[in-house]
């Protein structure tokens, strides 16, 4: 058995991976044999993930507030506190805020056999986020 009292620091969330004022806290990556990552996400309202993809897919539990998550081809759907969201392993998806509304997740994928747990796509455009396709 192994608990960990002290965590990392909170950082920003990197420009290249969001849209707006995102902030991620490590929750728990295990040593190896284990590719389990897990982070909590704080979105500010409207900020938002980039596209992106997961080789081993991804859950997200919605923790606070009210956000949107969109698998390609599929509107935009709102998630709320107490949601669990899965995405099939290459899924391509985005998640974050509302527009009028924070959200935090935490965000619960593994490592791919690389060691690549997240591939990034273009950012979501503003018409993708209101419900354009």
């Amino acid at each position: 058995m192994e608990i960990t009292r002290t965590h990392s620091s909170t950082r920003p969330g990197p420009a290249d991976w969001f849209t707006g004022q995102v902030w991620i806290d490590d929750i728990a990556a295990p040593p190896p044999p284990s590719r389990l990552h897990i982070v909590s996400v704080h979105f500010t309202p409207g900020a938002r993930t980039a596209w992106h993809t997961h080789p081993i897919g991804q859950v997200l539990h919605v923790t606070e507030g009210v956000g949107l998550a969109q698998r390609r081809g599929a509107p935009p759907e709102i998630i709320r506190a107490g949601d669990t969201i899965r995405f099939e392993p290459g899924e391509e998806h985005w998640h974050g805020a509302a527009p009028e509304h924070f959200m935090t997740h935490l965000a619960l994928h593994e490592h791919a056999e690389d060691g690549v747990a997240t591939h990034w796509l273009p950012h979501v455009t503003d018409a993708e986020y209101h419900g354009g396709q």
